[in-house]
C-alpha cells in the first residue's frame, strides 16, 4: 500500500533518504515534495508523533537533513530546503492520520471518479482494513462511504474551531506554548463606572 507522503518517483527517492533521519530525531514525516522553478525547493512536513512541532524542531530538522542530502546529492541542481509543520488544515497522508482525526472534517480527492465525482467533504469515521470512512451528505442525509486509500490522490483536514481548539491543546502539551509567558488581562468594571460620575 502507498501512501501520499510522497507522489513523484523523486519524492519517494528522496523520503527514503530523509525519513530515517527525521525519525531518528523523533518526528515524523508527512509530506515531502520538489517543486520546480528557477530554483527548486525542497518542501519537507514534519510533526511529532503526539503534535505541536515548533520553529526550533524544523530548524533541527532541516539541519539534519541538510547534512543527509549533502553527502546522498539526489537533486542535480541547487534547491532551497523548506521544513515546515503540517499547519493546521494539514494534509492527511498516511492511513493512520483517518483514525487519528476521527471526528474532525476533511475534504478528500480521488484520482478516478466516484460517483460521478472526485471530490468529497465529510467528517472522519476512522478507517476499515484499506478504507478510509467519511461521513458525507447525500440528499440532506448524512451517509458513511468507504474509500480506498489507494484511490486518494490527495486529503486535508478543513480549518474549524475544534480543530483550532485541539491544535492549541497539543502545542500547550509539548510545551510549545507556555500559559505562564502571557500577561493577565485584567477587566475592572467599577473603575469605569466611578471616571463617569
Amino acid at each position: 500500500m502507498t501512501d501520499l507522503i510522497a507522489k513523484t518517483a523523486i519524492d519517494r527517492r528522496l523520503a527514503d533518504i530523509v525519513q530515517p533521519t527525521i525519525e531518528g530525531l523523533g518526528f515524523e514525516l508527512i509530506r515531502i515534495r520538489l517543486q520546480g522553478g528557477k530554483t527548486a525547493t525542497l518542501q519537507i512536513m514534519a510533526d511529532r508523533p503526539e503534535g505541536g512541532i515548533i520553529v526550533d524542531d524544523c530548524a533541527k530538522i532541516s539541519t539534519a537533513v541538510s547534512a543527509v542530502l549533502d553527502v546522498e546529492d539526489p537533486i542535480e541542481d541547487n534547491y532551497h530546503l523548506e521544513v515546515s509543520s503540517p499547519g493546521i488544515d494539514r494534509p492527511l497522508t498516511r492511513l493512520k492520520d483517518f483514525d487519528v482525526w476521527e471526528g474532525y472534517e476533511a475534504k478528500v480527492e480521488t484520482s478516478e471518479m466516484i460517483d460521478g465525482r472526485r471530490r468529497f467533504k465529510g467528517f472522519i469515521r476512522g478507517t476499515e482494513g484499506e478504507e478510509v470512512l467519511l461521513e458525507i451528505e447525500e440528499q440532506g442525509e448524512p451517509v458513511t462511504i468507504g474509500l480506498q486509500f489507494d484511490w486518494l490522490s490527495d486529503a486535508k483536514l478543513v480549518l474549524t474551531d475544534e480543530l483550532i481548539d485541539e491544535m492549541l491543546r497539543q502545542k500547550k502539551a509539548s510545551g510549545a506554548i507556555d500559559e505562564t509567558e502571557f500577561d493577565e488581562i485584567e477587566t475592572d468594571t467599577d473603575a469605569s463606572d466611578e471616571e463617569k460620575e
